[in-house]
């Protein structure tokens, strides 16, 4: 908590003017920079920026190094990206759902039902789509560094099993802070109710919401199976996760350690596939033991709900052009 309060108090100053102040140092003289992530130790994402950190110590004989503070250490993602916007922390791993309304580009990769599998998707960001939307950040003084895919989110809740869309009626379910995903459960019949992520297991614990939305891998490693007992398999979204830094301490590493950065984080988009790839069907396998009872959806029933609102996203000829090209390629 005190390292939470200490970079939240960080982030104040960022917004009275940190672009004056300057980077972090070790105490060697060497480059230290800070990341964070809301999710746990172990989790993929968390282990691929892990060994982010030991590639560039190695490859600069200890000149950069990475620290990172996992499991929310540093608060939410929405403060995670404000941070990093003015230089209070350099790396965040966040979500793309809550970055559709400041960064539009990324609301092609979460609206439903545009990618197919995991294939398609991981085809999609690893050539000109995510190429397009990582540079899209720019605009805002971030860096984008690397997609990490991240599974098909579905749903699930304390209530019962859901086949079809008017299964959802009455429900109170979270989503994240995105206009596509609180549009899309109010279409799909449910009461969408935007919380941080790490709000989750009291909500459903104490009954605030009746379920929520996301990937199966996250499902596990927040606990959410202890509480919520179904989960119906809607596919809804693969919506993936990005890497992301501050320009301002992007730009103040040498030029070549800045080379270094970036292909260090292409490669480990290939380490976070293989701890996703690995642990996924345990985490699945981990909340069936538990009694999470597991179902599929009426799939077809499910996309003709969402089609109002992939038809009103596509109006918009940047988003339908990114549309096309990801659907080229399923």
């Amino acid at each position: 908590m005190t390292d939470r309060r200490r970079f939240l108090a960080g982030l104040g100053a960022a917004c009275a003017g940190l672009a004056l102040a300057r980077p972090g140092l070790a105490t060697d003289g060497g480059r230290l920079l800070t990341a964070s992530d809301v999710h746990v130790k172990g989790y993929p994402t968390v282990a691929a920026v892990e060994w982010l950190g030991e590639t560039l110590a190695r490859e600069t004989d200890g000149r950069v190094r990475l620290r990172q503070y996992h499991s929310g250490q540093l608060g939410r993602e929405s403060e995670a990206i404000d941070m990093a916007r003015f230089g209070a922390i350099d790396l965040t791993r966040v979500y793309t759902g809550g970055l559709n309304n400041p960064f539009p580009l990324t609301q092609a990769l979460c609206l439903p039902y545009v990618f197919d599998s995991v294939a398609h998707l991981r085809r999609a960001i690893d050539g000109e789509v995510g190429a397009a939307v990582l540079a899209g950040f720019a605009q805002r003084d971030l860096v984008g560094l690397a997609v990490y895919d991240c599974g098909a989110r579905c749903f699930y809740n304390t209530q019962r099993a859901l086949d079809v869309p008017r299964d959802l009626h009455g429900l109170k379910l979270r989503v994240p802070p995105s206009d596509i995903f609180i549009r899309l459960l109010r279409d799909l019949g449910a009461n969408p109710t935007p919380l941080a992520y790490g709000e989750v297991f009291s909500a459903l614990e104490t009954r605030l919401i009746d379920g929520a939305e996301n990937n199966i891998r996250s499902f596990h490693s927040s606990r959410h199976f202890e509480a919520a007992g179904f989960w119906s398999q809607s596919e809804h979204s693969y919506a993936p996760d990005v890497l992301l830094m501050s320009r301002r301490s992007f730009e103040s590493l040498r030029a070549d350690d800045r080379e270094r950065l970036l292909d260090a984080a292409r490669r480990s988009v290939a380490v976070m596939r293989q701890a996703w790839d690995t642990s996924e069907q345990a985490a699945r396998d981990a909340a069936q033991a538990h009694g999470v009872a597991f179902n599929t959806v009426d799939t077809a029933a499910f996309r003709a709900a969402a089609e109002p609102l992939l038809r009103d996203y596509l109006a918009s000829p940047e988003l339908a052009s990114l549309h096309r090209r990801i659907r080229d390629l399923a």
